[in-house]
């Protein structure tokens, strides 16, 4: 009889839950019966690197972070009958800062997306020696198994692989299966780990093409979004508060007297003026909520809530930015005051025309705020009552 030694991961199409076969002890066995075991093991092996070769194309092809982790958490599971994969990414790695700073992660809202210190130092001890563990999962740690499943579905063998570029280890790639002898100790992980190989590049490739697109809807002075993303937020707003019918809310906000500050401290002082108000204005609205530099030194920030809401947070605005302590190159503190405009409408009626309810609510924020600098700057103000767009005045 054939012996059959099993070489790589799991195949939905096998009891064993095996990738490769390689047949083995063929001496034994009649020459029809060997070369059967030859084709069947040849046809098996080209249909799973072919169902591999499929996940990595999608993994290279993946245009943004949210696609490259559905490939491996719903895409590979589903391909390799897998009960559970999991990701460890370091943070602190400089391509990864961006994709895994704490909005982001929130946004994307991947419980199977790990970053905890406790959970890298986990997996580097089971991986010290750069190679994969495998093994059943009642070996693992007790930090190990947290960082990688959730108690309520906790696989019976799985194997952890690094995801490194050299020597420099940037992640860790964990598949969980319900069989206890998939991932076994003595497993050849070659194919394995040429995929871990695969999955790092794609994700250098992801950090990449998020960080030029980040470029491109970034002011680079401020580091906040710029007019280009802002209203392109303010396009999809108007149609989320259109379907909920929820009020949405919009600021602009003008640096008082700028001109005056580039005139007398000069450039390079304005801009760090800039910068500090940006910073200011950013901590004092919430997470969800879009702040752009709108152009030169006005702002513009997209809120949800009603008109009261987006008062209380002009006033909060205005009161934090003048209280900034920025100094000029003698030490001297510069004074520095925004006026505030705020417009906030009710979407009714659909919001198939966005772009226009979006355009014609800022405008309603920047006739408020030339309202706040006619009458004497540093204030909030709003025009009149708010307006339900497709309705009559509310």
């Amino acid at each position: 009889m054939a012996v059959i030694r099993a070489v790589g991961v799991a195949d939905p199409a096998s009891p064993s839950g095996c990738l490769l076969y390689i047949v083995t002890n063929l001496a034994q066995t009649p020459l029809s019966d060997r070369l059967r075991a030859l084709v069947d093991t040849v046809q098996h092996n080209e249909r799973t690197l072919r169902r591999f070769q499929d996940v990595e194309l999608r993994l290279i092809g993946a245009q943004d972070f949210a696609s490259f982790l559905d490939t491996l958490f719903v895409h590979l599971p589903q391909e390799f009958a897998l009960a559970s994969v999991s990701v460890w990414l370091d943070d602190r790695a400089p391509m990864l800062r961006d994709l895994l700073e704490p909005a982001a992660l929130r946004a994307l809202d991947q419980h199977r997306l790990k970053t905890s210190r406790e959970g890298g130092l986990a997996a580097s001890r089971l991986c010290e020696t750069g190679r994969p563990w495998l093994g059943r999962v009642g070996e693992m740690d007790a930090v190990s198994c947290a960082t990688f499943f959730d108690d309520a579905a906790m696989p019976a063998s799985a194997i952890v692989l690094p995801l490194a570029a050299g020597r420099k280890v940037s992640g860790y790639l964990c598949l969980g299966s319900q069989d206890s002898a998939r991932f076994g100790v003595g497993m050849a992980t070659d194919i394995l780990e040429r995929f871990a190989s695969i999955v790092t590049a794609s994700l250098d490739n992801v950090a990449h093409r998020e960080r030029l697109k980040q470029l491109g809807m970034t002011d680079s002075l401020t580091g906040l979004s710029n007019r280009r993303y802002f209203d392109e937020r303010l396009r999809e707003e108007i149609q989320r508060a259109a379907r909920y019918s929820v009020p949405v809310a919009c600021l602009f906000i003008d640096v008082d007297c700028f001109k005056r500050i580039n005139d007398t401290y000069g450039h390079l002082t304005g801009d760090r003026a800039l910068a500090a108000v940006a910073a200011c204005v950013r901590q004092q609205v919430r997470l969800g909520d879009t702040l752009a530099r709108y152009g030169g030194e006005e702002f513009a920030a997209l809120l949800q809530g009603d008109r009261s809401d987006a008062l209380i947070a002009a006033e909060r605005v205005r009161h934090a930015v003048e209280r900034l302590d920025l100094q000029d190159d003698n030490g001297e503190r510069i004074a520095l005051t925004v006026s505030i405009g705020v417009a906030a409408r009710t979407i009714v009626g659909g919001g198939h025309d966005a772009a226009a309810q979006g355009q014609s609510l800022i405008e309603a924020a920047d006739r408020a705020m030339y309202q706040a600098k006619n009458k004497g700057r540093n204030r909030v103000e709003v025009l009149g009552d708010d307006v339900r767009e497709g309705g009559d005045k509310a």
